[in-house]
């Protein structure tokens, strides 16, 4: 009986991943697709504010620190709440899922455009945080489910290359709309595209049953029982904290030291995006050979450009070039840090993107309360040096393991 039982439960499950597959590979294409433009829309939203904090904070009368919450409340929600959603959500179609996500994305950048107020603008980010927090989750996984099994780690590769595009096209994109038109209608703009992507979504992606879910204890139980898993996580948020608490008034910055226009602040910001480009594509070509390399590389190359810009940073091609360097750096290390967790917890794909979506946002968050802090009580220069501390302790914390002959922070695969 329990033989008999056993093999319809395998005839189920077979059943299903060959339903869950599109009958066109076209189709199944357009879901990846579908999945990265979802994948740009969150994260241009998650970051719109870092490009536009000084009009946001003269037009609703608050500090540029105080504006920066815009980016921690986001960070805040999407970082504590996905593994409890994701957990309480683990029997509903992930495409049905990924849908409610894009809609309340769409409504949240629509009443941020309205708000008249600086705490309603708070608590709407809060709200789309939860949903940001929930598709980095799932989106990949739904990604490698929509194409043949030989093809899901391409799919996952082009699924993160949003993140490239995000910072090429979608934050320049929103900086320039800003100085055209202003914040309210660059957030306005924001959530038809939104809506766009959400019948994308709709349109395209066929119905994908929710598997490999886990209660919320099993998944706050695995960096106990992985050591690989729980050095990987700290130095994330050692990195994350850093670099966010810097780029996130990269803007204030640029503005007091190199005295930049906000057209200028739009080609910065576009400099940095293509580093970003070149950085992912560098690393997905050394990564997979060379991760530790890889990864102390680009750590070391952040660490630099934040401590020259502190420096030289006022000379006229310093912040172009020093923005590349920032963009490349960051770029390769994103694409190493999802190859780290990844390695450290091959069998539990789902439970470990959850921790580290908590890791990442969260740090987003607190990295950008700190920062706002430095700023408005120190100056902006030390938010920089602030970040400049932080990646390099994630930079000190990977050698010490290298040479400890640990290879947890950085695991070669």
């Amino acid at each position: 009986m329990d033989t008999n039982t056993t093999t319809d439960e395998t005839i189920r499950g077979d059943a299903a991943v060959r339903e869950e597959r599109p009958h066109s590979a076209l189709r199944g294409w357009l879901g990846v697709a579908a999945i990265t433009a979802s994948l740009f829309a969150f994260l241009t939203t998650e970051l719109m504010p870092v490009g536009i904090l000084t009009p946001v904070s003269t037009s609703l009368g608050i500090s540029v620190g105080v504006a920066g919450l815009m980016v921690t409340v986001y960070g805040v929600s999407a970082g504590l709440g996905v593994p409890f959603i994701v957990a309480w959500s683990r029997r509903v179609n992930r495409r049905v899922l990924l849908s409610a996500l894009l809609a309340v994305l769409a409504a949240g950048n629509l009443v941020t455009a309205v708000s008249p107020n600086y705490p309603l603008v708070l608590a709407t980010r809060l709200t789309m945080g939860f949903a940001s927090g929930v598709f980095w989750a799932i989106g990949v996984s739904m990604a490698m489910r929509l194409v043949p099994e030989r093809q899901a780690s391409r799919a996952a590769a082009v699924v993160m290359s949003g993140i490239s595009i995000a910072a090429v096209v979608g934050m320049p994109l929103g900086t320039f709309l800003e100085d055209l038109t202003g914040w309210r209608t660059t957030f306005l703009i924001w959530s038809g595209l939104s809506a766009l992507v959400f019948l994308a979504v709709a349109a395209v992606i066929p119905s994908l049953p929710s598997r490999n879910a886990v209660p919320v204890r099993e998944v706050f139980a695995l960096p106990l029982r992985n050591v690989r898993l729980r050095s990987v996580m700290f130095t994330v948020v050692l990195f994350v904290l850093g670099h966010f608490g810097a780029y996130t008034f990269v803007r204030p910055f640029l503005e007091g030291d190199s005295d930049a226009s906000p057209a200028s602040i739009t080609g910065l910001l576009m400099a940095y995006g293509i580093g970003g480009a070149l950085g992912n594509f560098i690393a997905g070509h050394t990564a997979t050979r060379h991760l530790k390399a890889t990864f102390v590389t680009a750590c070391s190359g952040l660490v630099a450009s934040l401590l020259l810009l502190l420096t030289v940073g006022h000379w006229t091609a310093a912040p172009v070039v020093l923005l590349v360097v920032w963009g490349v750096s960051f770029g390769a290390w994103q694409l190493c840090q999802v190859n780290m967790t990844l390695a450290a917890a091959p069998d539990t794909f789902e439970a470990a993107m959850s921790l580290n979506t908590l890791a990442y946002n969260t740090s987003i968050a607190v990295g950008a309360l700190f920062g706002g802090l430095f700023a408005d009580h120190l100056g902006v220069r030390s938010v920089l040096w602030f970040g400049a501390a932080l990646t390099a302790a994630s930079l000190l914390v990977t050698l010490a393991g290298v040479r400890r002959g640990r290879p947890a922070s950085a695991d070669a695969r």
